[in-house]
């Protein structure tokens, strides 16, 4: 069965790369009713949500062409943030902003999707 694709409050399938427990957590409590998959699921993702510091955003972006692209990093991390723009992620901001925008980011980025 084909993953369902999300538009205006359905179901999405969100694949995160590179995020740790706590930050996942967060996703999920911000976010609920979304299904959030790691690189071991066979499920087609909605959104690609990918820790800067923690991935390759030139490799992430290569690899996920076809899917939009949320990144976050350290605000500190300008290198990063950089990268994470020049590779062409589709929405590039610091962590906090991710703990305090997670379902505006998530819900914009996947409204288009279908």
């Amino acid at each position: 069965m084909p993953a369902e694709r999300v538009t205006l409050g359905l179901v999405a399938t969100i694949l995160l790369v590179g995020v740790d427990l706590f930050v996942r957590g967060k996703l999920e409590a911000a976010c609920p009713g979304h299904d959030f998959v790691t690189t071991d699921s066979v499920s087609a993702p909605d959104l690609v949500v990918a820790d800067i510091a923690r991935v390759d955003p030139e490799q992430v972006a290569e690899t996920y062409v076809d899917v939009p692209i949320l990144g976050f990093t350290n605000h500190t991390d300008t290198q990063g943030l950089r990268a994470a723009h020049a590779a062409g992620f589709d929405q590039v901001v610091a962590k906090s902003a991710l703990s305090d925008r997670a379902a505006q980011l998530i819900e914009e980025l996947t409204a288009s999707v279908g």
